[in-house]
């Protein structure tokens, strides 16, 4: 980010003068989250969730490595290894318990985010790439999330494993060949447990690196605001420490305080009880479901029961789960708005809040009910406009619609019009 007023890092100490000459790291980390880092002013705590997001990758990297010391990759023993870290190993109930329950904090924190951009339009240029990576980032968590769900081989691990595979089968041709290339066979079993277990592990660090680069990219156009209104002069920012260190860090007090009730007080209520049950492949369960923040696709997955065109369901039901995501990458050319900020969008604002949120908390329901009426029919109904909304409304919208009056400046909308308010000064001279 090259603000002409960003402070320059100036070590004093010699050791860090030394530090900085040989390996500039302490300078490298004043320039992106110190005061070398300006930041506009009127940012909410909405602008925390990517700190958080940042937070609990981290958390779920160190808890799972030492998981991953006690835990044995093999289907015979699989289900006994996880019964051994949560009694023989010293503090094991609690590594497990909070690798749980910190992938399902982890993706609390990222959907909120990404809703979030969803209403400040923050895949608008000059952003564009901080969106893409962000959108490949939650693809490679949902896909480390599916593997490690295998890998407790509990009857719901089992019984996932088998039917998210199996959706690669209704690929035209090569679709069988890819299900057993995934599970090294024609069920899971072992070569599966193995293979999920080796990306499972490998796939967290290469987040960490797209999040790298994500952050990368933040620092070339700046971090987007409320207003959408861009940084103008040194008056919209404030250094990023130790203001926004400060409200991260309350953010983050606030979080691990509602995360820590849920591991010591309720640590399988976001869990399915038939996962305490070893991995039968001659007990189908009643109700097979993923976990809860799969929910959504799973939803648009189940909507399709009728083959149309000669076009089976199941095809058109992956096609759609996946399109679900992927189209999220198109959003910076579909949201044609010369606006950003749904604050200043009056007809975007009530498609989002009466439209979008609606339909996803829908789909969050569904996906986790029976696949039974009504549950099918208001899948349907959600699927249908959740693809409407962004392939139809939102364009039109951003097109017809009249927003309002934006802000001069950062600055302007947090101290208002006055100018000498504005820089600082009192509005009588005679104060």
């Amino acid at each position: 980010m090259s603000f002409p007023w960003a402070k320059e890092y100036q070590p004093q100490h010699p050791l860090m003068r030394y530090m900085d000459e040989k390996l500039p790291l302490p300078r490298l980390v004043y320039n992106a989250v110190g005061a070398g880092y300006p930041v506009p002013r009127n940012l909410s705590y909405f602008w925390n969730f990517g700190v958080l997001a940042g937070f609990f990758l981290v958390f779920q990297i160190v808890t799972g490595v030492v998981l991953a010391m006690h835990y044995a990759a093999n289907s015979t023993v699989a289900f006994s290894s996880i019964e051994h870290i949560m009694r023989d190993v010293n503090w094991g109930w609690l590594l497990r318990y909070a690798h749980a329950n910190g992938a399902s904090f982890f993706f609390i924190v990222v959907y909120i985010h990404i809703f979030r951009g969803f209403y400040y339009s923050s895949y608008k240029a000059p952003r564009e790439m901080i969106w893409l990576l962000g959108v490949v980032i939650f693809l490679l968590m949902m896909a480390t999330a599916f593997m490690g769900y295998v890998l407790p081989w509990g009857q719901m691990s089992y019984w996932g494993a088998k039917v998210i595979t199996s959706l690669f089968g209704a690929i035209p041709l090569a679709g069988e060949a890819i299900e057993v290339w995934l599970l090294g066979g024609y069920a899971p079993d072992n070569a599966s447990l193995n293979r999920f277990f080796s990306l499972h592990f490998l796939l967290p660090f290469v987040i960490l690196g797209v999040v790298i680069l994500h952050i990368w990219a933040l620092h070339i156009p700046g971090s987007s605001n409320p207003t959408g209104v861009e940084v103008k002069d040194e008056s919209d920012t404030v250094p990023f420490h130790p203001y926004y260190t400060a409200k991260d860090g309350f953010g983050l007090g606030v979080a691990l305080v509602l995360f820590f009730i849920l591991v010591f007080f309720l640590p399988n209520y976001l869990g399915h009880p038939d996962n305490y049950i070893e991995a039968n492949p001659l007990s189908t369960p009643a109700h097979i479901v993923p976990e809860w923040y799969f929910w959504p696709f799973y939803a648009i997955l189940r909507a399709f029961t009728q083959d149309i065109f000669f076009i089976p369901a199941k095809l058109m039901g992956v096609m759609a789960m996946f399109s679900a995501i992927l189209m999220w990458f198109f959003l910076p050319w579909l949201d044609r708005s010369p606006v950003r900020s749904g604050h200043y969008r009056p007809l975007f604002r009530k498609f989002f809040w009466f439209g979008l949120i609606p339909t996803m908390a829908l789909l969050f329901y569904c996906g986790g009910a029976p696949a039974e009426e009504p549950y099918v029919m208001l899948s349907q109904i959600a699927t249908a406009y959740y693809f409407l909304h962004f392939l139809v409304v939102l364009p039109i919208v951003s097109m017809v619609e009249k927003p309002e009056p934006l802000p001069n400046s950062i600055t302007e909308a947090v101290l208002g019009s006055d100018k000498t308010m504005v820089k600082g000064e009192a509005a009588d001279p005679a104060v």
